[in-house]
């Protein structure tokens, strides 16, 4: 096993790089999740598939991530988080690979798949972040990773549109391929595995319980505009998610060693913390879907700016630099007033983000600025997040923990697609010949987004204070510091 990194004060060369490495692998794995997007508009014609198949490129990477980020996560804290981060980067990269070297439908959506499973990286890293760094430093450490999520959002967008603007599309899969590679061997030089283990043996039932539940429950809620929310086959998968989420339940909550600790996941400091984190991916992923598509508009709407997809694109980027700026000073304000208080203050700047949004949509440098203003008010929320699951659990569940916290996010965003479709299909008119949203539909989405900051500024004022009493990581106050310590000294 490797060492571990030494005390605070005589840090050597590989423990100074531990982070970026870590936030380096879960920027990549971020970008991935959008790197298609640009591309499909194009999938049927370079692909032979149609519109319906080409969806799934997108879709695949929900499911599977969905599903992976909560196992993964368990199996790392079970089996060492290192481990288990390789072998996530090595699908990465496998997926990267097949996509690279196909054109046909069915690999894509394969290595998509594989790509979408390595969303584990994220809880792996910051767990490994909270086991490994002195305690002064997991908290803007944590904060740099679980921005990445946005980060690599961010960045992903207008490189794929430069790469599809100017090379051949596969050039970006490639590209993918080698990042992949590029941070498996990074990790294997860098970081050392974690000591920390939970005992117990491997939840199989309880894994398959889980990835029927997710599927159902994210295959209706993604394709339901397109089957109709009324359709036998939406309803008929909710039913089949609703019935396989309560025996899941049951079956977790009577086994000795759960996939997810479902008590520990009803404590109120987990429980609203894991539905602020599904109302923050809401209001973040409408800013990353709305944005690109309102500035293509033509200018034939009357409210479009007719921009190209690299101009759009490139209109996400400021919101992912404001992103890396702002992880160290989410990290002061959670060390300073409590992560909870850093989260209600990143719903309040999400939700001016959207009010802004409201009544600046004709001027290109307006929108800009309204999008930078929702991005850094996600910054802070997913900087504050991972602190506050960490403070509310056992040491030895961290990475399944904040795998559940990844997944809520991502539902978060499932949710937001299923409504932002629904909105911009049914608020539409004629303009210059073709059919296109209305204004009102967009400044609508802006208001949904809106509310769903400010319900998980409520939910979060439900937390538990961030005053610390004392008491255990099982009594939910305890600060991360402090547990922090107590995991190096149990190790």
């Amino acid at each position: 096993m490797p060492s571990a990194i030494p005390a605070p004060g005589r840090p050597s060369a590989h423990a100074r790089l531990v982070v970026p490495v870590l936030a380096f692998c879960g920027m990549v794995v971020a970008v991935m999740q959008t790197l298609v997007v640009p591309l499909l508009p194009h999938v049927p014609a370079l692909t032979g598939a149609s519109p319906g198949a080409a969806g799934w490129l997108v879709t695949i990477t929900l499911l599977t991530g969905a599903v992976f980020t909560p196992v993964l996560g368990r199996v790392g804290d079970m089996y060492g988080k290192r481990r288990v981060l390789l072998a996530s980067l090595g699908v990465l990269t496998l997926g990267s690979v097949l996509c690279a070297v196909s054109s046909h439908i069915g690999v894509l959506i394969t290595g998509r798949a594989l790509q979408g499973a390595a969303l584990a990286v994220i809880p792996l890293g910051i767990s490994i972040i909270r086991d490994e760094l002195p305690a002064e430093r997991v908290l803007p450490s944590i904060a740099l990773m679980s921005s990445t999520l946005g980060i690599g959002a961010a960045i992903g967008l207008p490189v794929a549109a430069v790469v599809m603007e100017n090379f051949d599309w596969h050039t970006m899969f490639w590209a993918s391929a080698a990042l992949g590679l590029t941070d498996l061997l990074l990790v294997l030089w860098i970081v050392p595995e974690s000591p920390v283990r939970s005992p117990g043996r491997f939840d199989l039932w309880g894994t398959l319980g889980l990835t029927a539940f997710l599927v159902g429950l994210l295959l209706a809620i993604t394709q339901g505009a397109d089957w109709g929310w009324t359709s036998a086959r939406t309803l008929g998968l909710l039913g089949a998610s609703l019935a396989a989420g309560l025996l899941w339940g049951g079956y977790e909550l009577r086994t000795r060693s759960p996939m997810v600790d479902l008590r520990v996941s009803a404590r109120p400091a987990v429980l609203l913390t894991n539905v602020a984190a599904l109302l923050i991916g809401f209001a973040f992923y409408a800013n990353s879907l709305v944005t690109g598509q309102m500035v293509q508009e033509p200018t034939s709407t009357g409210y479009g700016l007719g921009a190209s997809i690299v101009v759009s694109g490139l209109c996400l980027l400021p919101g992912g630099l404001a992103m890396v700026a702002l992880s160290p000073v989410s990290a002061r304000i959670s060390a300073t007033y409590g992560p909870r208080t850093a989260l209600a203050l990143a719903a309040v700047v999400m939700a001016v983000g959207y009010v802004v949004r409201f009544y600046t949509s004709h001027s290109l440098w307006l929108i800009v600025a309204g999008a930078t203003v929702v991005s850094s008010g996600t910054a802070i929320a997913y900087s504050a997040l991972p602190a506050l699951v960490m403070r509310a659990v056992p040491v030895g569940e961290t990475a399944a923990a904040n795998g559940l916290n990844t997944l809520m996010r991502s539902v978060g965003q499932a949710c937001c697609s299923a409504v932002v479709a629904a909105v911009l299909a049914h608020l539409t008119f004629t303009a210059g010949g073709r059919t296109a949203p209305t204004l009102h539909a967009y400044l609508l989405i802006f208001l949904i987004a809106a509310g769903a900051a400010l319900a998980a500024l409520v939910a979060t004022l439900f937390l538990p204070s961030d005053r610390p009493s004392g008491r255990g990581a099982r009594g939910g106050t305890v600060s991360v510091s402090a547990s922090v310590t107590a995991a190096r000294e149990s190790a």
